[in-house]
């Protein structure tokens, strides 16, 4: 039997209480939590950067700059011929406030709790509802932050609370049931550093969600300040072609520092300083993998809308295809490069297989060698300062040369008239 163990979502920040249950009480969410043989606490994200003035409020007030990660997009060409129509994506974390007028309209029909005495549709922690945003919040005038596929529907999964950590097992139940559903996409921002031979009740609904044609976007974790490399769940199961393990990048498209590297990880996406909707209205910021998934979910559910026929491994593949990369192939820091929303939908080619790394740049394939270092003088070296002293002294010496001949010429002059002087007086 499978432990009931706790599975940490993967924020990295302050998470504020519910208003009305905790006014003013800071939440921080867990970045990571293994599994053990108790139930275990939160862990506090590395860091715990405060961000957006210390505090991530609930019903707050929006923030009308659009954040970075938007305005790399060009959003006419984003939106050009959909913006997530038909599509269901579903959101396994702390529900999904419905106080939130952003998000609000995108809530569809379904859903269900696996917290005690819990609603899907309200969220007491933020950290769900900030995943449900960055996927299909509604653009609004008095905020410069919109979700990217804002006619998608998000459907609330709630199995984690401010009260009690998810576990792998709750995970599993609401993965099983948001198959059950008939969603397309499944966002899970949490996860788990267990040993796979623990988790055969999540393996087995990941492969329920195969079967079932559902992709699977996972956050890769927040455990790799370090730099050291360990396996997340469901992130990690590469033996399942449905799953897509999202690693958080910054603005410079490298690693964000504490986003966990690993040869699991396929693909990057803006995870640092992300903005989003939290519960009762507003927004905040906040940054971590659980923010780098759902931008990767919205671009995929983008993708599925204009290519309902597309099975979870193609929308992999040509996400990872057009991705902006920084290496020529992938790598266990950022995968295959970050997301890039627009190229993937302005190619509409139906991939075939596994993406291919960049050719290399050179042209007719020829080897740049390297110059040779060369300590002291070269032989050209030599022989540029020979030649320069040669024609240096032969300029001279036709000086010397010129210089004799008018001075020869000057004294010459200067005799003769002397001497006519001298016979005419005489």
């Amino acid at each position: 039997m499978e432990s009931r163990q706790p599975v940490g979502s993967r924020a990295n920040g302050h998470r504020a209480g519910h208003h009305r249950r905790a006014a003013g009480a800071l939440v921080t969410t867990a970045c990571t939590i293994a599994l053990s043989g108790v139930t275990a606490l939160p862990a506090a994200a590395d860091e715990n950067v405060p961000l957006n003035s210390g505090e991530c409020k609930f019903n707050t007030t929006d923030i009308k700059e659009t954040p970075w990660s938007l305005q790399r997009l060009m959003m006419q060409q984003l939106w050009a011929h959909t913006k997530g129509e038909g599509v269901r994506v579903a959101v396994i974390d702390t529900g999904i406030d419905a106080g939130n007028d952003q998000i609000k309209p995108a809530i569809g029909a379904g859903g269900k709790t696996f917290v005690k005495d819990g609603k899907a549709t309200e969220d007491r922690v933020g950290h769900g509802t900030k995943v449900a945003g960055i996927i299909a919040a509604q653009p609004r005038s008095t905020s410069g932050f919109y979700g990217l596929a804002p006619a998608a529907k998000v459907i609330p999964f709630q199995q984690t609370d401010q009260e009690k950590p998810g576990t792998a097992d709750s995970l599993a139940k609401a993965v099983s049931a948001a198959v059950d559903e008939g969603v397309d996409i499944i966002n899970i921002s949490q996860g788990t550093d267990a040993s796979e031979d623990l988790l055969p009740t999540l393996k087995a609904a990941v492969a329920k969600a195969a079967d079932r044609g559902v992709l699977i976007v996972a956050s890769a974790g927040n455990d790799g300040a370090s730099g050291k490399e360990k396996r997340m769940y469901p992130a990690a199961f590469q033996e399942y072609d449905n799953v897509l393990a999202v690693a958080a990048s910054d603005r410079n498209n490298e690693r964000a520092a504490f986003s966990q590297p690993g040869d699991y990880v396929d693909i990057a996406a803006p995870g640092v300083d992300m903005v989003s909707t939290v519960p009762d209205g507003g927004n905040c910021v906040d940054q971590g993998t659980s923010f780098a998934a759902p931008y990767a979910a919205g671009a995929a559910a983008l993708l599925k809308s204009l290519h309902k026929d597309w099975k979870p491994r193609e929308l992999i593949w040509h996400l990872e295809q057009t991705a902006e990369r920084v290496n020529r192939g992938p790598d266990h820091n950022i995968g295959w490069g970050v997301i890039d929303p627009v190229a993937a939908l302005n190619d509409t080619t139906r991939p075939t297989g596994h993406p291919t790394p960049d050719k290399p740049t050179s042209q007719n394939n020829t080897k740049i060698q390297p110059a040779a270092l060369t300590i002291g003088e070269s032989p050209e070296d030599r022989r540029a300062r020979i030649s320069l002293y040669i024609v240096g002294g032969g300029l001279l010496a036709v000086a010397v040369v010129v210089g004799a001949s008018i001075a020869l010429r000057d004294w010459r002059r200067k005799t003769a008239i002397a001497s006519h002087g001298e016979t005419h007086h005489g």
